[in-house]
């Protein structure tokens, strides 16, 4: 089993459901690009969501190359953008990648985005396949890879929705 996978996909999964967030309400992420003093508009931040999650489902589906390079550039656009952000004293206001408002990009978002976007770096120079195949490599017919997958997703969110709350309560 590679111990990329389970990071890899769990990258893809989130990749999907920032995206279709995005999709269904994209002013939250005009707000944030604008108060970065970066151009956006909905269709502009809509595109970008119907990206990411293409992105995200090519790389469960198909597995490639191209799929993983693109879960590693958006990754690390996100980190440029929160990085960019804070540095030019931007309202640090949600994205809306998991569809909170009151969620504020931090250094955690920094931290984390920058390592999936290492993750789907090292896929790209080494592909995993997609999941058919990888479920289909795996022991217990790969049900310990979606478990770890769900977990990695799960903590990520977690840290990425919960942790900025806490730290603003504080």
């Amino acid at each position: 089993m590679d111990p990329l996978a389970g990071p890899f996909l769990a990258s893809a999964v989130l990749l999907v459901a920032a995206g279709g967030a995005k999709v269904a309400d994209p002013l939250p992420l005009v707000r944030a690009l604008r108060s970065a003093r970066l151009p956006a508009n909905r269709s502009l931040v809509r595109a970008f969501a119907l990206l990411e999650v293409g992105l995200g489902l090519s790389a469960v589906l198909v597995g490639s190359r191209v799929a993983a390079a693109g879960i590693a550039l958006s990754y690390a656009a996100f980190t440029g953008f929160v990085m960019l952000a804070r540095r030019r004293g931007g309202v640090l206001a949600s994205c809306g990648c998991f569809g909170k408002a009151d969620t504020p990009p931090t250094t955690i978002h920094v931290i984390t985005t920058g390592a999936l976007a290492v993750v789907g770096a090292a896929v790209a120079v080494r592909p995993l396949g997609n999941l058919p195949d990888l479920l289909s490599a795996q022991p217990g017919g790969g049900l310990p890879l979606l478990i770890a997958t769900a977990a990695v997703a799960g903590t990520a969110y977690l840290v990425l929705s919960l942790l900025p709350m806490l730290a603003v309560a504080r």
